[in-house]
């Protein structure tokens, strides 16, 4: 599936933590002991007397929230690069759907956290894709610096391709990421979100699987 050349290194690190995170997001058990290898305990609901008295949203909420945002900003990004890159029109459509879908799902998910007290992934001043209570761990399906790099270099029919390759991995992460909230989750607003983008970014792999046999 990749252009003439192998998989970058940076795309397979990138694959890799994702699924290093989503085993720490899972494996610690069900509901919020399941992000205790992942929360910072003074954030934790037990010691914060704001998240006492606010029972209708839980820490996996607020990461699912963090994350996610930080994996449609970098999304966004894409897709703004498809607009004067990309030669397909087909590749050009898809990621202005993209975009117009993901954009104000980060205005919703950032107005969550606002209104829970919580702060946003890029508020936490440590770095891309990381937020206060993430040190140390990716988020799924996030492209690394150089795959970025990369990305932006490329024009033409190898930017198509290389965009459907990277954003199929992309999409993959923000799935696996939706699948944990809406199972683990505690307000039905960010579980009802997750299950729209799990839908939405089921049918676009279908649809980019299909465009990349094409190309």
């Amino acid at each position: 599936m990749f252009i003439n050349r192998p998989v970058t290194h940076g795309l397979a690190l990138a694959v890799t933590a994702g699924a290093g995170a989503l085993v720490l997001l899972t494996a610690c058990g069900n509901g919020d002991g399941a992000m205790a290898g992942l929360v910072d305990t003074p954030s934790s609901s037990a010691t914060s007397p704001s998240r006492q008295a606010d029972t209708s949203f839980s820490d996996i909420d607020v990461m699912f929230a963090r994350m996610m945002i930080e994996h449609h900003k970098q999304a966004v990004e894409m897709a703004e690069l498809a607009e004067t890159r990309a030669r397909s029109p087909e590749v050009k459509d898809l990621a202005a759907r993209i975009k117009a879908a993901q954009e104000p799902e980060i205005a919703t998910m950032t107005g969550w956290l606002s209104e829970w007290g919580e702060p946003s992934a890029s508020s936490g001043g440590e770095g891309h894709g990381m937020s206060p209570g993430m040190k140390g761990h990716g988020v799924p399906g996030m492209m690394s610096d150089e795959d970025m790099e990369e990305l932006e270099a490329a024009t033409g029919a190898e930017f198509d391709r290389m965009f459907l390759r990277m954003m199929i991995a992309h999409h993959g992460g923000a799935i696996e990421m939706s699948k944990m909230e809406q199972a683990q989750g505690a307000t039905s607003r960010a579980k009802e979100l997750a299950g729209t983008i799990e839908n939405a970014q089921q049918a676009e792999i279908q649809e980019m699987q299909k465009l990349l046999d094409r190309l």
